[in-house]
Parts: structure tokens; C-alpha cells; sequence
């Protein structure tokens, strides 16, 4: 028998293969799935609904698959077999903070004592789980420096909508309505949005050329008008605003409040306290800042620090300690906001959330800080003469850099694309400044991860200067190759001809 030369094979993965849709798989009759009979007796949908109720010529029903365990077991084995993930690869997308979720997290928040929990259970029940939400706020307290944290927040943008919540309340409490709210340029997206739906108006404040706030335009700005600023502390192009204590004292000598989102607190653990330099509230994204899960619509949360003048306007309730040394959830205060999330929060995310601090301690989470910043500078060097950086070193956890090379047309879409093709997911792109890349290592890859992703990009620089089509036509080693998303955000077809 003759055997074909290796060189001539062709051997298709099933991560590559053109795959049938799971409605065009199957056959009448199959099922993966074995029902007891119903025990419901049938009823005639015109008298139990009401004929005037029903459609005169009702819609053909979808056609939904009939498709065996085992073929439905390979089919969404063989799809996830295509996708990028956090445990697979590495996830450059500065600001958002894709990073690893300790498996520890994940087995404490899987604990049946947790997991099996009711938030209707009397409180003797689940004095276990208050006692550990009430060590997790006072742990965000003195990582802030701030007076109380409530954990209520589901996500950053909410934490965000209940911090400006306050700061309106309390602004209402002194007999004032201060309609404006600054935001940087440098500002996460959801700080004006927040403002809007606070009815507050969202005013810029311009940065200068290195990225940090021009002081002449906030003090230009900022009047007996100004309910607040919001800013984020490393800001969105990677660099520490030192001027950070000025900014308080011109927003505070307004009498508006200091916001911080705390979005980038990843660079500060156990270095510098937002309290410290001037900050009235800010919130906390666990998922960039003690390593919860992330993205695809799933559950978050943000909780949110005060300083003491804004405590008696937190959501309610609020764990606390009783003098016996049991947990109870406290409804007594007067000037509260009220409730901003059904029932208590997320309290698997908080509890993982809970696991890391616990797990680092004070000196760990300020070494995941410095190796932050450590992982950033050093990719931000290894890069510095092959791409663009429009803001100087030293950055702080994240960096923007742009993709120039002259005549060659390729753009940072396409770097991007062939970043795929080294097996790294594409990093942030034009934002928050146009045609750039934004790149976050964050501190939990290691040093051969780093030179990985430098060695890629150095060689997607050197591809440009010598093969260009083979950048603006990637990726090329991918189930799915370049596709035409301008037509496919114009246009999308998302039905399924039968």
C-alpha cells in the first residue's frame, strides 16, 4: 500500500471543516433527549386562551432540529473547538481587562453551601454568606481609602449610574440642582451615558498632548453648575495623571464631587489610595480588578466606594456587623437612593471576588499591580521602534500605540486580523483615539506570553515591509477568512433559508 508523501496531505481539523448548521443535520424522529410522558392532560387552546385571541392563519412553525446526543454533543464540540478564549489564548484588549479567573474562584462559588443559597432564606440561615459580603466591602474600604462600599451594583456602568445617583442626591440635600457633569476625552464611553441617564448634562474637558487633563480648561469649566467630574485614574491612554490632587482641589473648590471610575484600579492596588488624592466615589469592576468572569452578557458586578459625606445616601440595604457579632441586612437610612438591584447583587461574582483578595493578601494585590505596570512598559518597549506611540512612557497598566508604515496601506484592522492568525486574540482598536491598537498584557500572563505577542507584532511589522497582502488580506489559518463587515453591518442576513 502506498502511502501519500507528508507534504502533499491535506489534513482538515475539525475546527477547519465546513460544518453543516445543526438544522441541516439530523433525521425526523431523532432526539437527544428522553422526556417521561406528560402528565398534564391537553387542552384546546381556542377555549382555555379564547378564540378571539388566536391568529386567523398562523405562522408555520420554525422547524426546529431533530438531531441525535452524540452528533449534538460533536456538533458543539466542533464550534467551540473554533472560538478564542481566555483559557486558549492571549486577550490584549486594553480597558476591557481579559484575564484568567483562578479555578479556586470558580470551585468557592460553586460550593454547594453558596451556590444552593435562596435570598428569601431568613437571615439565621445565611449568616455565612453576610458574614463573607460584609469582610468583602470592608476589604474594597481599605483598598480605597473611601468611608463604606455598597455591593449592590451588577456591573461598572451601574456602579457608575448609582455613584452619580448619590452625588445628586447629596447635591439635593443642600438645596442645590447642578445640572452639568464634566467627563474628560480620555473617558470611558459610559461616563456620558451615565450622565444622561441621570439627567445630568455631559461636558468634555480637553486633555493635553501627553494625555493628562489640561487644567485650564477644567478650571474654564467647572462652576457652581458642576455636579461632578468624572475621571478614570490611570486614564484610557495608559498614563497616571499626577496632577490628580490639583484636579480635586478645582473640582472641590466648586463644590462638585470628584468621581473615579475605577475601571484601571489594577494599577493602584496597595500604591495609591483614591481617597487619598481627593476622590468623593468611584466604583470597582471585580472583573478588571480581582478577577472575576467577564463579557458575553453574563453577570458582573461594581460596587461602589463613598467618602464619609455621601454615606447616608448608599442603596439599601447594607450588611452589617450587629454588636453580638451576627450579620443582618440594614433598611435604616433616611436619605438613601433606594434599592438599585434586585435582591443583594451578584453574589457568585462578589464571592469570587472575595477568594482572590483573600488569596493575595495586602502584599500580593500590590504585586499584581506592579507586575501590571511591569507587563505594560515592558511590551511597550520591545515595540517602540516598530510602531507608533502618540502618548510618552511610563504607562501604567495599558498603552496606545498606532500601526504606521507608510505606503503600505495596512491598517490597524488589519494587523489585527493577523494577530489571529499567531493565535492572539485581536487587541482594542481605535480607541479611545482613532487608528490605534491599545494593548493591556495584564499580570497575570507570563514573560513567554509577552515575548510571544511582541515577537508576532514585531513580525507583522516586518511582513508589511515585505509581503503587505499577506497583513491586509488576514487571517489566513482560520476556519473563516477575511469578511466584508461594512456589508454585514449594511446589510446582515441573519435568517436561515430553509
Amino acid at each position: 500500500m502506498s502511502v501519500m508523501p507528508a507534504e502533499e496531505r491535506t489534513i482538515v481539523t475539525p475546527a477547519e471543516a465546513d460544518h453543516p448548521l445543526l438544522f441541516e443535520q439530523g433525521a425526523p424522529g431523532a432526539t437527544a433527549v428522553s422526556l417521561p410522558e406528560s402528565d398534564v392532560p391537553e387542552i384546546d387552546a381556542a377555549s382555555a386562551i379564547g378564540a378571539e385571541y388566536l391568529a386567523e392563519d398562523a405562522p408555520e412553525l420554525p422547524g426546529f432540529p431533530e438531531i441525535g446526543e452524540m452528533d449534538l454533543v460533536r456538533h458543539y464540540t466542533r464550534l467551540s473547538h473554533r472560538l478564542f478564549s481566555v483559557d486558549e489564548n492571549f486577550y490584549p484588549l486594553g480597558s476591557c481587562t481579559m484575564k484568567y479567573n483562578p479555578r479556586v474562584n470558580e470551585r468557592a462559588a460553586a460550593m454547594p453551601e453558596f451556590a444552593n443559597l435562596h435570598p428569601y432564606q431568613p437571615i439565621e440561615d445565611v449568616q455565612g454568606i453576610l458574614e463573607t459580603l460584609f469582610h468583602l466591602r470592608t476589604y474594597l474600604e481599605e483598598i480605597s481609602g473611601l468611608s463604606e462600599v455598597t455591593l449592590q451594583p451588577s456591573a461598572g456602568a451601574q456602579g457608575e449610574m448609582t455613584g452619580l445617583m448619590m452625588i445628586n442626591a447629596y447635591h439635593r440635600s443642600r438645596g442645590e440642582n447642578r445640572p452639568k457633569v464634566l467627563t474628560p476625552d480620555s473617558a470611558h464611553g459610559t461616563n456620558p451615558a451615565t450622565c444622561t441617564m441621570c439627567g445630568r448634562q455631559a461636558c468634555t474637558v480637553k486633555s493635553r498632548s501627553d494625555g493628562r487633563v489640561d487644567l485650564d480648561d477644567l478650571r474654564a469649566q467647572v462652576d457652581d453648575q458642576t455636579a461632578a467630574l468624572m475621571i478614570t485614574n490611570p486614564n484610557t491612554v495608559g498614563v497616571f495623571d499626577e496632577q490628580i490632587s490639583d484636579i480635586a482641589a478645582i473640582v472641590h473648590g466648586c463644590g462638585a464631587q470628584l468621581y473615579l471610575d475605577g475601571a484601571n484600579m489594577n494599577a493602584l492596588l496597595g500604591i495609591a489610595r483614591p481617597a487619598d488624592f481627593g476622590v468623593d466615589v468611584m466604583h470597582f469592576n471585580t472583573h478588571k480588578t480581582f478577577s472575576t468572569p467577564h463579557g458575553c452578557g453574563g453577570p458582573g458586578a461594581g460596587p461602589v466606594g463613598v467618602a464619609e459625606h455621601l454615606r447616608p445616601h448608599l442603596p439599601v440595604p447594607q450588611v452589617v456587623r450587629c454588636d453580638d457579632g451576627s450579620y443582618a441586612w440594614c433598611e435604616d437610612r433616611s436619605k438613601s437612593i433606594g434599592k438599585v438591584r434586585s435582591f443583594y447583587g451578584q453574589i457568585g461574582v462578589l464571592l469570587r471576588a472575595f477568594v482572590y483578595i483573600r488569596a493575595l493578601g495586602s502584599d500580593g494585590l500590590r504585586n499584581a499591580s506592579e507586575k501590571a505596570v511591569l507587563s505594560a512598559n515592558y511590551l511597550a518597549a520591545r515595540l517602540k521602534d516598530r510602531y507608533h506611540f502618540p502618548f510618552p512612557p511610563p504607562y501604567a497598566h495599558e498603552f496606545v500605540m498606532v500601526p504606521r508604515f507608510g505606503s503600505a496601506r495596512v491598517t490597524e484592522l488589519d494587523v489585527a486580523k493577523r494577530l489571529i492568525d499567531y493565535g492572539i486574540h485581536p487587541p482594542t482598536m481605535s480607541w479611545p483615539i482613532q487608528h490605534c491598537l491599545m494593548i493591556e498584557p495584564t499580570e497575570t500572563e507570563s514573560l513567554a506570553t509577552l515575548d510571544h505577542f511582541a515577537e508576532a507584532m514585531i513580525a507583522i511589522a516586518d511582513e508589511v515591509e515585505q509581503d503587505p497582502e499577506t497583513v491586509r488580506t488576514a487571517p489566513h489559518n482560520m476556519p473563516v477568512r477575511r469578511m466584508d463587515e461594512v456589508a454585514a453591518s449594511r446589510k446582515p442576513n441573519i435568517r436561515w433559508p430553509r
